[in-house]
C-alpha cells in the first residue's frame, strides 16, 4: 500500500509499504477514505518531538471502510463506515471505566513524555505519533491497523459525507473537551490563543454552548478573518498588539474573561531568550501563550489548555496564577467520550466543522501538503487527503 512516512525534519515521503494485518483479535483493518493533517503533526514534521523513527507512518485525523474483522470485534462487519479517534484505548481500565480515554493504562508500552515518571503508567497509545506513545502506525495511508476495535471506532450514518463527520477524530473533540474544561456557558466570555484548527474548533464549540464574547488571538490575518466571519470572534493580531492580554484587560474593565484557552501549545512564538532554550534542548516548551493566558483571565477563571507542552517550562509566573486564584484544565482529549453527542449536533446542524478545510488533496500530494500547511501558504487552514 502508499503511505506517508517520516524519515527526519521536514523530509516525509509517500511509499510502498506492507499492508497491515490483524494482529490481536480485538482488530480491524480499516481502508482510509479521509485522512487530515493536524497541527500537532506538524510538531512531528519538524523534528520537534522525540521518539520518531525512519519509516513511521504518520497521521492520526482518519476515518474509512471496515475490511478485516478480528473474531473477538463485536459490533463492526466488514463494510461500515467508521472514525477513528486519535487516542487508542482498552475500554476496560481503570481509566477507561471513568471516561479518560486518553490515560488509558493498557495500549501504550512505551515511556510517554513526562520527565518525572517514576513508576506511573503511560497514558494512551495514539496513532502515528511516535514511539513515546507506542509507535502503532498512523492513517495517512491506504489501510491501517486499528486495535482495541471495541472501543473508540463510530458507526456512522450513509447520508453524512466524509468531510462532515472526519474531524471527530481528534479536532472537534479537542475544542468541545477544552470549551468543556473552560466552563463555557451561557453570557460568558473567553479568549482563545491561536487560530487554527484546534482554535476554531473551540470557538465553534463555545458558540454552541452560548459563549457571548470570544476573543481570538493569532498572527495570521487570514485565519483571524475565518474566524472571525465563522464564530464572531473579536481578532487580535500579536504582530499588530505586542501585549494581547492587555487589549482583552482593556476591553472587558480591567478584569479579565472568564477563561482563556491555550490552543498554541510549546511552540508558541516566544521571546529570544525562549527560542535559543528551546533550540539547545534546555527547555522544553516556550511559556508565551501561558503567560499571555494567565494575564487574560479574571480572578476565579479557568486557563484550558489543549495546545500539546512537554518537558519544563521557562517563566511560567506560577505566582500569577495563584495570585488570581486561577483553575487550570488540561491534557489529552477524551475522543470516545465526546464523539456520540459531537455527531448528533452536526446531525442537527449545529455545528460544521467541514467549513475549515481550506485544500483538498491526493494522498500521494501529501509531502507538498505537509509543506504548504507548515509554511501557511495559499491561506491554508486544514489540508484532508484522500487515498
Amino acid at each position: 500500500m502508499k503511505a506517508l512516512t517520516y524519515h527526519s525534519a521536514h523530509d516525509v515521503r509517500v511509499e510502498t509499504v506492507p499492508d497491515p494485518v490483524l494482529e490481536q483479535p480485538d482488530d480491524i483493518v480499516l481502508r482510509v477514505t479521509a485522512t487530515a493533517i493536524c497541527g500537532s503533526d506538524l510538531h512531528l514534521y519538524r523534528g520537534k518531538v522525540p521518539g520518531m523513527k525512519s519509516g513511521d507512518i504518520l497521521g492520526h485525523e482518519f476515518m474509512g471502510i471496515v475490511e478485516e474483522v478480528g473474531e473477538e470485534v463485536r459490533d463492526l462487519r466488514i463494510g461500515d463506515r467508521v472514525v477513528i479517534p486519535f487516542t487508542i484505548s482498552c475500554g476496560d481500565c481503570f481509566f477507561c471505566d471513568r471516561e479518560l480515554y486518553a490515560a488509558c493504562e493498557q495500549t501504550n508500552p512505551d515511556h510517554g513524555a513526562i520527565l518525572n515518571k517514576k513508576n506511573a503508567r503511560s497514558g494512551a497509545g495514539m496513532f502515528g505519533y511516535t514511539h513515546l506513545y507506542g509507535g502503532y502506525a498512523g492513517g495517512q495511508a491506504e489501510f491501517v491497523r486499528v486495535p482495541k476495535a471495541n472501543t473508540g471506532p463510530l458507526l456512522l450514518p450513509e447520508h453524512l459525507p466524509d468531510e462532515t463527520v472526519l474531524f471527530l477524530s481528534d479536532i472537534l473533540p479537542t475544542g468541545y473537551q477544552a470549551v468543556l474544561n473552560a466552563g463555557v456557558g451561557p453570557g460568558s466570555s473567553v479568549s482563545i490563543f491561536g487560530a487554527g484548527p484546534v482554535g476554531c474548533m473551540a470557538a465553534a464549540c463555545a458558540r454552541l454552548l452560548g459563549a457571548e464574547q470570544i476573543y481570538m488571538v493569532d498572527h495570521h490575518p487570514y485565519r483571524l478573518a475565518f474566524a472571525q466571519d465563522a464564530y464572531g470572534v473579536h481578532p487580535i493580531n500579536f504582530d499588530k498588539e505586542d501585549d494581547p492580554a492587555e487589549v482583552i484587560l482593556a476591553v472587558t474593565h480591567g478584569r479579565g474573561v472568564d477563561a482563556t484557552i491555550d490552543a498554541v501549545g510549546f511552540e508558541a512564538k516566544g521571546s529570544v531568550l525562549e527560542t535559543t532554550l528551546t533550540n539547545l534542548k534546555l527547555e522544553g516548551s516556550s511559556g508565551k501563550a501561558l503567560r499571555q493566558a494567565i494575564a487574560a483571565t479574571r480572578r476565579g477563571g479557568t486557563v484550558s489548555v489543549p495546545g500539546v507542552y512537554a518537558g519544563f517550562i521557562h517563566g511560567f509566573l506560577f505566582g500569577d496564577a495563584f495570585d488570581k486564584g486561577l483553575t487550570f484544565k488540561m491534557g489529552q482529549t477524551h475522543v470516545q467520550r465526546y464523539m456520540p453527542e459531537l455527531l448528533e449536533f452536526i446531525e442537527q446542524g449545529d455545528l460544521q466543522p467541514h467549513v475549515l478545510i481550506s485544500h483538498r488533496m491526493p494522498l500521494s500530494d501529501a509531502a507538498e501538503a505537509y509543506d504548504l500547511f507548515n509554511e501557511k501558504r495559499d491561506e491554508c487552514r486544514k489540508v484532508v487527503l484522500t487515498p
